[in-house]
């Protein structure tokens, strides 16, 4: 007789409908989430351009005023590029875009780069200070709700979360502005107090409402999607598990629990911060804090278009790009993208 003889298992082709490995699975969505990233942020680009388009009035006479003779109107929109095609126009300035050229402010006859360099290095100052205080606040009191639930302490931080969110940011500014700089305690500047050229660390006190401001905006969110998670989580089997073990709870919560809810948990601290893109127009606007936020008021009262379109595509930029990092950090975080199981 012959003996027959056996392939290897380790030899034999995957079934076709095995699922991938989780390397190459998690770099296909690596790179989807990249390409769809461009897609929108050159979206973003075409309808920037086509809303500046829309804006009422000749940019060129509003920059001049309406004394202004036709010659020196036309003179100037040949210099801004205004009497050329829409579509050699937005070539134009997306090339410009690409290369760092964010154009020339009408306004201040002067590149936009340089108008606005010092009102970003602010702005970013603003924002980078509110995530590092509304972060660990709003986990440390999301953790502290889920694991004291039902409890006094639990029900006062969801109640206080809760009136936060239902209020506007202005409206805190405004209810800080009366508690801590006018009518209560008069603690600190209600106003930003630097001179222009000076920067705004150079008097600490006056970032402290506006950062105030927009961490409370901020926390409640977090706070309850981190509740939520987390509580989801310590009501899982694998937690029961770990409890059956007699492990300690702070190390079921820490080494078990949290762990599964940081997808999530970074996907709203992520919208939560690119917001603040957003939202710190009008609290730049409330405090008189000399960033993009105000630098963009400033310039569609002026109707100056690049200004206006550089910093739209900015903040839009900064927000797609924080949404990125939130997605690829769920990506990563999901055991079962690593292990090659099904998402």
């Amino acid at each position: 007789m012959t003996a027959s003889v056996k392939e290897p298992i380790d030899r034999a082709d995957p079934p076709s409908g095995a699922p991938r490995s989780g390397p190459s699975l998690l770099v296909r969505l690596v790179l989807r989430r990249l390409a769809l990233s461009v897609l929108v942020l050159w979206v973003v680009s075409v309808l920037v351009f086509v809303a500046t388009l829309l804006l009422p009035g000749d940019p060129a006479r509003a920059i001049l005023g309406q004394q202004a003779t036709p010659e020196r109107v036309a003179a100037l929109s040949a210099k801004l590029g205004l009497d050329l095609p829409v579509w050699q126009r937005y070539l134009d300035w997306l090339g410009g875009v690409l290369t760092g050229d964010l154009g020339f402010s009408a306004a201040t006859q002067g590149p936009v780069s340089e108008l606005l360099a010092g009102k970003l290095v602010a702005s970013g100052l603003l924002l980078v200070l509110t995530a590092l205080v509304s972060t660990p606040l709003a986990l440390a009191m999301g953790t502290y709700s889920a694991v004291r639930r039902d409890r006094l302490g639990e029900q006062v931080v969801s109640g206080f979360s809760l009136v936060l969110a239902a209020l506007p940011e202005f409206v805190i500014g405004v209810l800080l502005v009366v508690l801590l700089s006018t009518s209560v305690f008069r603690l600190l500047p209600s106003v930003t107090l630097s001179r222009p050229g000076e920067p705004v660390w150079s008097q600490p006190g006056q970032l402290v409402l506006p950062v105030l401001t927009l961490a409370l905006v901020v926390i409640p969110y977090v706070v309850r999607m981190t509740r939520a998670t987390l509580s989801e989580a310590l009501s899982g089997g694998f937690v029961e598990m770990a409890r059956l073990k007699g492990l300690p709870e702070r190390t079921v919560v820490l080494r078990h629990a949290v762990p599964h809810t940081i997808g999530p948990i970074a996907q709203v601290l992520a919208m939560q911060l690119a917001w603040l893109a957003g939202g710190v127009v009008v609290v730049e606007f409330l405090f008189r804090y000399p960033g993009i936020g105000q630098a963009l008021i400033d310039a569609v009262a002026k109707r100056d278009v690049q200004v206006v379109q550089a910093i739209t595509l900015i903040i839009a930029a900064f927000y797609v790009l924080v949404n990125l990092a939130a997605d690829l950090i769920g990506i990563v975080a999901d055991p079962r993208i690593r292990t090659g199981g099904a998402r």
